[in-house]
């Protein structure tokens, strides 16, 4: 036993040897160099021997770069060459098209006029039914849905809005992908179950957000402002509905809506992609043909005018939440980039727009304040947006009136103008950076029945725009005598007249002026 195992031993120490010995002669041995990557136009290889050959072959490879100094400012940036195509399906539905080769992806976006303003008399209609689509379609419950879009790699999005509701899929564009992910998408836009259990569980869920939104004084003043100046319109109810509204709601209420508004010929489809155009139009058609037959649905018709009032909602803390708005503009009108590029000088470019520098900048009444134009189908608000310490509403309100006023009457100057040009032009590159940008552009093209060169249109618009230009879009639009204010804060204290108590008390008045005090309402529910 003593002897095998020495001869064990001896064995053991050999092959060790052995290995030591084959790893000393592979450190030795120099290790293979990887072939030098040659330029098409290059006809003499390059190697060590020749060092100055080195230099000029990466050269070759890097592009030519261009000086910040030699940069023309005054010249706009390069435009992305966007190849946009359009036709109908023989439904009705409108379909936008660019086909992008860059990715092996696509990008899916149906928009239908099924926003909040097609609710009627059941505020919250809209909302559940969208928010209802993924919950459940023939056989499927929402958690299989979501692992067949999961398995494919796909994903699916869906929101609602006051003017429209949106439905979106992105997918890989091979067969094995592509195919089972448009036949989920279809089937759960065209054929959703509503079941019950799940739409319990989503009003639920609606009424609690309504609950919370007690709590917050920014939704309590975006609610009143719209619903003040939009009375007896589609546009004035809340999209999420009320407590009433929301416990008179069923899902037979919901198959109903989802029959009427998500119909093929009130659909656009916009596909952005690795397709080309005859799959366009195979996709485009299999997804009309899924969805219900019907027509477009009427426009919405255009609000009355308002007179300007001043309504303010008490909430304890120290902070005023303030709304400064009026009626503003359609999607269609032609000052839409006059008046689009004026907001961004008044207030609509951060901390560089005129409202930042007079509130912030000069008198430090707010950290921020904005202002947003929303064109949409009908004539669209604009507004200003800030919060301020109760005991400074009055001089911001009086420094916001004055801000409208003075840019209604004198307009932007030549710098503030030159400034926001260079901005937006600098800025427009990433509205096309991505296809999901680009399908988003599609989307709004064909909603609101703009020109296929809208994204060039616009930019030309806009270069060409004038001081004067905007000035005068501003005085056509824009009315002192037609602006609403919304204050939600602690209760407003405010030296009034004897002439203003008395014109108070002259039930024949309805226009408030702003700085007075109304009775307050009680806010919705």
């Amino acid at each position: 036993m003593a002897a095998a195992t020495t001869n064990r031993r001896w064995v053991l120490a050999l092959l060790l040897l052995i290995a030591l010995v084959a790893a000393l002669v592979l450190l030795r041995k120099p290790a293979p160099q990887a072939p030098a990557q040659i330029p098409a136009e290059t006809s003499q290889p390059v190697t060590e021997s020749d060092p100055e050959a080195q230099p000029d072959a990466v050269e070759e490879l890097l592009p030519e770069l261009d000086s910040l100094q030699n940069i023309d400012l005054q010249k706009p940036p390069a435009r992305r060459n966007l190849d946009l195509q359009h036709w109908t399906t023989s439904q009705g539905a409108q379909v936008y098209f660019m086909p992008a080769e860059e990715l092996p992806m696509l990008d899916v976006q149906l928009l239908f006029a099924a926003g909040a303003s097609r609710d009627g008399e059941l505020p919250g209609l809209a909302t559940m039914t969208n928010a209802m689509l993924n919950e459940g379609s023939g056989s499927k419950d929402a958690g299989s849905i979501a692992m067949g879009f999961e398995r494919l790699g796909a994903e699916f999005s869906n929101s609602s809005h006051r003017d429209m509701a949106l439905v979106g899929l992105r997918s890989l564009t091979a067969a094995d992908k592509l195919d089972p992910a448009l036949a989920l998408f279809a089937e759960v836009i065209a054929r959703p179950s509503f079941p019950e259990d799940a739409f319990e569980r989503l009003r639920n869920q609606l009424l609690a957000s309504l609950q919370f939104r007690l709590q917050r004084p920014s939704a309590l003043a975006s609610e009143a402002f719209w619903a003040d100046l939009y009375p007896h319109h589609p546009y004035g109810s809340l999209p999420e509905g009320t407590a009433d509204s929301l416990g008179q709601l069923g899902p037979d209420d919901l198959r109903q809506f989802h029959r009427q508004y998500y119909s093929a010929g009130n659909a656009v489809i916009a596909l952005v992609g690795d397709i080309d155009r005859e799959r366009a139009e195979r996709i485009a058609q299999r997804l009309a043909d899924a969805l219900p037959q019907g027509p477009a649905a009427a426009p919405i018709g255009e609000p009355l005018p308002i007179a300007t009032s001043h309504r303010h909602i008490d909430f304890n803390g120290q902070q005023t939440h303030i709304l400064v708005g009026q009626h503003g503009i359609s999607r269609h009108n032609p000052d839409y980039a006059a008046l689009y590029v004026g907001n961004q000088i008044l207030g609509g470019s951060g901390f560089g727009s005129r409202l930042m520098q007079e509130i912030r900048e000069s008198r430090g009444l707010s950290y921020s304040v904005s202002s947003r134009l929303v064109p949409m189908q009908a004539t669209g608000p604009v507004m200003v947006s800030m919060q301020t310490r109760a005991d400074q509403v009055d001089l911001a309100l009086s420094v916001i009136h004055q801000s409208l006023d003075e840019f209604i009457s004198e307009g932007p100057t030549e710098a503030e103008l030159l400034r926001t040009k260079r901005q937006i032009n600098g800025e427009f590159p990433l509205s096309t950076a991505n296809n999901a940008s680009i399908v988003a552009q599609l989307g709004v093209i064909g909603f609101y029945g703009l020109p296929l060169n809208h994204l060039q249109l616009f930019l030309d618009q806009v270069q060409a725009l004038t001081t004067e230009d905007i000035r005068d879009a501003f005085a056509r639009y824009f009315h002192p005598d037609q602006r609403l204010v919304i204050t939600v804060g602690p209760a407003l204290v405010i030296q009034q007249s004897e002439e203003d108590l008395d014109s108070q008390e002259d039930e024949s008045t309805q226009a408030v002026e702003p700085g007075s005090n109304p009775p307050v309402p009680e806010p919705q529910a």
